[in-house]
């Protein structure tokens, strides 16, 4: 069978930096490809140049038989391309997305099959920004699909995607694709990537595998381990974020209190009714579909949007009458990267760290923390908006770390993080944890949940169940989280 991506010696260089080198690579056609790497290993880099976004700065690439580089428009009327970040316009309707789409592709298509197909109909008049993450993640995968492409390429599009959403969207890409058209998708789920045919990993801009992904692991957990071992193998080691990590003695247990939170827009509830409270070195999750209303949670636990009714106490304040106060005890990291992206790496450390009041020595000292257990000590003269997606994560932890606050408030911190990072976020959660620090997180990585103490499940905006991982997996007839959120999330909608 003929390939449809051919590389030869590829080398991509940005300011002495090799974010690609000496890259050989021939890729069949017909075939689902996963690329996977650690953060910052070239993984984004790759497909851009196979696009012809970028161009090499030694090598050739043939992209569909074509020069991306001189016959970049003959690639994209016959290739779909979905980046990393959401690239399409937040103030433009669903449909009129589409309708771009297709003019800048000069395609015609049939509109109404593809928002049938992506389930997204009902929404089509909906403003692009106001969809949820799996939604617009439906949007970018209709928009690439236009014209029927011969190849289709997907960076990270699983990206902060709930799991339910996840497998719509692996089922959504293996129906709309015919025997002869080719997929490259970039993934931070090994769980995922363990269902396509070939995988390619990258290492610091070099390949270190390629081939059948089943050669790598019979099954999940083994593909798991030999991917992390081939990427640089983790031993768990102890948390240099929590040495000398300070807590204020407070009196009470209940840390975080919610009462009869609820949110109304409109006829629309966001969130109803919610009430929960965390205890000192708690780790309490927020799980559920995308769009059930955790992030909306988040935000009224902030201070940053003002409830309908109930209220919200962080350490005993009421967060609604003192906001300013209550966020002093936090440390917040958004769901959606929230820093500077127009300042650089150390620029955004010394403003958030300044706002939270360190200065002189101190503020040095816990900035030079931040840079060296994150690891951003290459990129730390780097604009934010120019980090790959793992280190931009890395970053906002470090951010919201930086003050030692007694309550961690992470919304989806590992989204976009490699595994082995993931693994590092989490001993340094859970080293706080038991510190005393108390944490209310949200993932939609369910090897992940079981970190969690209590979980509290959301669909549409309230709770359906409340419990511990281990509590939840039983009452669900589940063998693991995983399908204890589908039996719990199958349950809550037919009823």
């Amino acid at each position: 069978m003929a390939n449809c991506i051919e590389i030869n010696s590829l080398t991509k260089t940005f300011e002495n930096h090799n974010a690609v080198e000496n890259i050989n690579l021939k890729l069949e056609k017909g075939k689902i490809i996963a690329l996977l790497g650690a953060d910052g290993a070239g993984k984004t880099t790759l497909l851009r140049l196979i696009m012809g976004l970028i161009c090499p700065t030694e090598g050739s690439i043939l992209t569909l038989n074509f020069n991306p580089v001189q016959e970049k428009e003959k690639i994209v009327k016959i290739a779909g391309y979905m980046p990393q970040k959401f690239g399409l316009y937040e103030d433009l309707t669903v449909i009129e997305n589409l309708k771009l789409y297709s003019k800048l592709k000069k395609e015609e298509s049939n509109f109404d099959e593809l928002l049938e197909f992506t389930k997204l109909k009902p929404f089509e008049k909906r403003l692009a920004g106001r969809l949820s993450g799996g939604m617009k993640q439906k949007l970018g995968l209709a928009c690439a699909l236009i014209g029927k492409p011969e190849l289709l390429i997907l960076d990270e599009p699983s990206v902060g995607v709930d799991p339910i959403s996840r497998v719509d969207l692996l089922n959504l890409v293996k129906k709309s694709i015919d025997k002869n058209t080719s997929v490259i998708w970039s993934s931070s789920y090994l769980d995922e990537a363990f269902n396509f045919d070939l995988s390619i990993i990258l290492d610091k801009g070099k390949i270190i595998f390629q081939g059948n992904t089943k050669f790598l692991g019979e099954n999940p957990e083994k593909f798991e381990k030999k991917v992390i071992g081939l990427m640089g193998g983790y031993t768990e080691k102890p948390s240099e974020i929590a040495k000398n990590y300070h807590i204020e003695p407070y009196k009470e247990n209940c840390r975080v209190l919610a009462e009869n939170l609820s949110k109304r827009y409109g006829n629309f509830w966001a969130v109803k009714n919610n009430s929960f409270c965390i205890q000192k070195g708690e780790i309490f999750g927020l799980l559920g579909p995308n769009g059930a209303g955790k992030s909306t949670t988040f935000k009224m636990m902030c201070a940053l949007i003002k409830p309908t009714s109930g209220k919200g106490y962080i350490m005993g304040t009421d967060v609604s009458k003192n906001p300013a106060k209550a966020r002093n005890y936090l440390g917040y990291m958004a769901q959606k990267f929230s820093l500077y992206s127009r300042l650089s790496v150390l620029d955004n450390l010394n403003f958030f760290s300044g706002a939270y009041g360190l200065y002189g020595k101190e503020k040095k000292e816990k900035i030079n923390k931040i840079i060296k257990v994150f690891e951003l000590e290459e990129y730390k003269n780097t604009i934010t908006s120019l980090l790959p997606l793992g280190f931009k994560q890395r970053l906002s932890l470090g951010c919201a770390l930086i003050h030692q606050p007694p309550i961690l408030f992470l919304d989806e911190p590992t989204s976009g993080v490699d595994i082995i990072q993931r693994k590092e976020f989490w001993t340094h959660i859970k080293t706080l944890s038991k510190m005393g620090v108390s944490v209310l997180v949200t993932t939609h990585f369910m090897d992940e949940a079981k970190f969690c103490d209590n979980i509290s499940l959301f669909y549409n905006g309230e709770i359906v169940a409340l419990d511990t991982p281990s509590n939840l997996i039983k009452k669900s007839n589940a063998k693991n989280m995983n399908e204890a959120f589908f039996n719990i999330i199958k349950g809550a909608k037919e009823a």
